[in-house]
């Protein structure tokens, strides 16, 4: 079968068709991903209510590790995909072995200087004295498995922007695969509990970057040798550029989960628990929308580089109609049936009613979630770093942060249930006031 030409499918085929082509293969690996996040936390959550919401708190953990690996993959990604654009092919295997190298020695140093200061860690991340014996456990193997969940991150992304989002896909279904058979084994067969999550997540995490570097040297569009390898600042700034954004919006995601444990924290274990289901159930739902958009930014990158500035608005159009639509079709289901969904994960009263209202508040605004997605998406890649840290800080940081330390105080447990929704809100408003402007000021194709 004949190799497709990613350079004319992304600045020449027609803009619906390449958006979907590349889009479908993310998807898989985002619905993939969630359903693994589906089973993870059923197994979790057939162990006990503490079980659940130490890997709740986990998860603040684990975004630091992803926002600095989505900052390595992210910031080459878009480089790559401009330079290849521009058919600057040397450039772009350079920023490719560049952002893998330092996204892995990154992972080393993270993962040891966690593992020194797990227990201190553990409580800053909102752990109860109940549930910290578990956070130490499950934490424990997420740090070993930084330097595989960060070099994960980057060679997915830089396949995707490359426009070989197919290969990319099998690395990150592989190990979720995986993870997912191994899990129950560890945990019940072997009655090892939380441990056993964690050390399913850590040998999931392994086996997928190992398929990953294998699906890249199949890929073939450019060599990952350590011969282009280069140090120097050039290459970096590109990295910090384009990358930062994801660095700040998945490090303030870090910040926020462990703000929103702490608030929660006051009320119980269950309402950890019943917070971190609806997390998961949100980003299932988000999954979708995530993949168009992992569709978008190799269009929107190669025809950037370009300087086909009309199909990067007839991209984004058509992914915010999209994503829109989809969401709203979510946001129906969960209003429809919260309790059912929370109670999936944890047949826990407490949780359940804490969970169920929390997620009623978050489909209240889910469909406005794209237009921040796709501004931000669009910011980074077009390489407007300012601006796209702004909307990258708004939806978890800007807005979310004061609005957890101050509505809980105001509401109590209902300010914490209905922090996201209104975070959302905001966060959309200014995309829409960021994104009309960014329009107006791209060049009209001559």
């Amino acid at each position: 079968m004949a190799k497709r030409d990613n350079h004319k499918l992304l600045t020449e085929g027609p803009v619906s068709k390449a958006i979907l082509a590349l889009a479908l293969p993310a998807c898989i690996s985002m619905l993939v991903t969630s359903i693994y996040s589906i089973v993870s936390t059923f197994y979790v959550g057939r162990i006990s209510t503490q079980a659940t919401a130490a890997v709740g708190v986990s998860f603040s953990a684990m975004s630091v590790i992803q926002a600095l690996g989505f900052m390595f993959g992210q910031g080459s990604g878009k480089y790559i995909s401009r330079e290849l654009g521009a058919r600057h092919i040397k450039n772009s295997e350079q920023m490719a072995i560049v952002g893998l190298v330092h996204s892995l020695l990154c992972g080393v140093v993270l993962g040891i200087a966690g593992l020194l200061c797990l227990r201190p860690l553990s409580i800053l991340l909102g752990s109860t004295p109940t549930i910290l014996p578990d956070t130490m456990s499950f934490l424990s193997y997420v740090l070993i498995a930084s330097p595989f969940i960060m070099g994960s991150i980057v060679l997915n992304n830089q396949m995707r922007f490359q426009g070989n989002a197919s290969y990319a896909m099998w690395g990150i279904i592989s190990g979720a695969l995986l993870n997912i058979v191994l899990a129950p084994i560890l945990i019940f067969v072997l009655h090892m509990g939380i441990r056993g999550a964690g050390i399913s997540t850590l040998v999931g995490q392994a086996f997928g970057f190992l398929v990953l570097l294998l699906m890249y040297r199949k890929a073939d569009d450019l060599k990952l040798s350590l011969r282009n390898f280069v140090w120097g600042h050039g290459h970096f700034k590109e990295i910090l550029a384009g990358g930062t954004p994801s660095l700040t919006r998945q490090g303030l995601a870090s910040i926020s989960i462990a703000l929103l444990n702490n608030a929660a924290g006051v009320y119980g274990d269950e309402a950890i628990a019943g917070m971190s289901i609806v997390a998961r159930i949100a980003f299932i739902f988000l999954a979708v929308t995530i993949g168009l958009g992992h569709g978008f930014q190799p269009l929107c990158g190669f025809s950037y580089g370009a300087g086909l500035y009309g199909r990067v608005r007839k991209g984004y159009g058509f992914v915010l109609r999209l994503g829109t639509a989809i969401m709203l079709v979510f946001a129906a289901l969960g209003l429809i049936f919260p309790e059912a969904m929370v109670g999936f994960f944890r047949n826990d009263p407490k949780v359940i009613e804490v969970g169920a209202a929390a997620l009623r508040w978050q489909m209240v605004t889910l469909p406005l979630v794209p237009l921040v997605m796709y501004t931000n998406m669009i910011l980074q890649t077009t390489r407007h770093p300012w601006e796209a840290n702004i909307m990258a800080m708004s939806r978890n940081g800007l807005f979310f942060i004061p609005i957890i330390l101050i509505l809980p105080r105001l509401l109590g447990l209902s300010g914490v249930e209905m922090a996201q929704a209104v975070a959302d809100a905001m966060s959309a408003i200014l995309a829409a006031i960021v994104i009309v402007r960014f329009f107006r000021k791209l060049p009209k194709e001559s």
